[in-house]
């Protein structure tokens, strides 16, 4: 069965621009946690502080908190995409994760090769990547353009064509960034419903989302962080009001 196990998780993130004296004090004042480092030869933004959380099979984990409370580092952590400055991530399955459009596409490469590039990333076989090839390229609705590279697409098609090959994956473990996109608004409702089927054939979901309504729909646990420390965690419901008592102090 699907579990992620976190221990005292720790990702800082360098920025090289030690010159910036503006960029330096205003990262000391926001609630990222950014830092001069001894030596004063970087910032380091702290965007999680020692976290430590299970996640089991069934659960579906709504992750909450104002911008920059380290939700969307969250998840590229889980995610492989960030590894942790300290601490460990123990994750069984498999990751789908929907996240940044067009993260690990190819520029020079064609829309079809990403599609066997992506499929081959997520863990598919050649054979099983070109089995679906075909039913990917039909969901993206780009016709002749994925023979071309994708450096000649616009955002939205760079959109669909991420967003098919991310879902075409059957996951254990689905991670999902609200703000990922997918195209254009006659687009988005096909991919909703893409999102929806996935869900139900998940072991597990991790969702970071500002919409309440949604959480409660279909989360059974939220995480409300802040400063990329973790809150608390619980039932949904019990947590978005103690989250709000906390917001009101």
């Amino acid at each position: 069965m699907a579990r992620i196990v976190a221990q005292n998780v720790s990702v800082h993130l360098p920025i090289f621009d030690f010159n910036s004296r503006s960029l330096k004090k205003t990262l000391l004042r926001i609630t990222t946690g950014g830092r001069i480092s001894a030596e004063s030869k970087h910032v380091v933004v702290e965007a999680l502080r020692d976290l430590s959380f299970e996640i089991d099979h069934g659960d579906r984990v709504g992750l909450i908190g104002r911008n920059g409370a380290g939700k969307t580092t969250l998840l590229r952590t889980l995610a492989g995409i960030y590894r942790p400055t300290s601490g460990t991530v123990s994750i069984e399955g498999r990751v789908v994760p929907l996240l940044a459009v067009g993260v690990g596409m190819i520029e020079e490469f064609s829309g079809y090769d990403n599609i066997l590039a992506g499929g081959l990333h997520a863990g598919l076989s050649r054979d099983q990547v070109l089995a679906q090839r075909e039913e990917i390229a039909e969901f993206t609705e780009l016709g002749d353009y994925l023979h071309l590279p994708i450096h000649v697409y616009s955002a939205g098609m760079r959109a669909r064509l991420s967003f098919a090959i991310a879902t075409a994956v059957q996951p254990d473990i689905l991670l999902i960034d609200e703000g990922i996109g997918a195209g254009d608004a006659g687009f988005a409702a096909k991919a909703r419903r893409r999102v929806d089927d996935l869900l139900v054939r998940s072991s597990i979901m991790v969702i970071a989302s500002h919409d309440e309504g949604w959480l409660n729909s279909f989360c059974n646990k939220a995480m409300p962080s802040e400063g990329g420390h973790l809150l608390y965690a619980g039932p949904t419901q019990e947590v978005l009001e103690a989250y709000h008592r906390h917001l009101g102090q």
